[in-house]
């Protein structure tokens, strides 16, 4: 393997430590923040008192990283138009994160009467969701076949299964006004998990 391509799939691995201590630290200047209620978006929202350096240090160096990422499995896995399509997923993910941070939520990123640019953050924000979660279900069933692995496969479908489920917990917590911070970081947590897995595979063998 190229070292251009141990580079691209190494980005891989730094993304979950880029967002959690992207979160971690960022939150530290917001007084009062709570990671088991609040959003992540809140950080970047209107008027919060992270608004004018969350997503530079959030939204776009992670958007760059699952870019690189993406190019780097698009390089290992040119064989196969199905492990070709969850690349491109995971490249759109990228670029949904760019636009998360350029479209910040209104404040409480929660209104009664959403602004354009809530909306568009809500459309990139379940653009984000659907990316990585239709990519970890593609590797359950390519697994097997390009990288010799049943385990990952039966991981990738455990991940898929969990932010599935935990999707549904973050929208009962709307509706319950708690843990939603909680349940979002688990969520987000299980997908950037499942890429540092997917990367470490590509790693250690090239797919056929």
């Amino acid at each position: 393997m190229k070292d251009m391509d141990r580079m691209l799939l190494g980005v891989g691995v730094l993304i979950p430590l880029w967002l959690f201590f992207g979160v971690l630290l960022t939150a530290l200047a917001y007084p009062g923040y709570s990671h088991l209620d609040q959003a992540m978006s809140q950080l970047g929202a209107q008027g919060s008192p992270t608004q004018g350096f969350s997503a530079w240090v959030n939204n776009l160096p992670l958007g760059v990283l699952f870019v690189l990422f993406a190019v780097g499995v698009m390089r290992q896995v040119r064989g196969s138009r199905l492990a070709s399509f969850s690349a491109l997923l995971i490249l759109v993910h990228g670029l949904a994160s760019f636009a998360t941070g350029y479209f910040p939520c209104d404040q409480g990123c929660a209104p009664a009467q959403p602004s354009f640019s809530q909306q568009m953050h809500n459309l990139a924000g379940l653009v984000m969701f659907l990316s990585l979660t239709l990519a970890s279900l593609l590797w359950g069933f390519l697994s097997k076949r390009l990288l010799g692995s049943r385990g990952f496969g039966l991981f990738s479908l455990a991940c898929t299964v969990l932010a599935v489920a935990t999707a549904v917990l973050m929208a009962q917590a709307v509706e319950a006004g708690h843990s939603f911070g909680l349940y979002q970081r688990i969520n987000y947590g299980i997908s950037v998990i499942w890429v540092a897995g997917l990367a470490l595979m590509l790693w250690l063998g090239r797919a056929t």
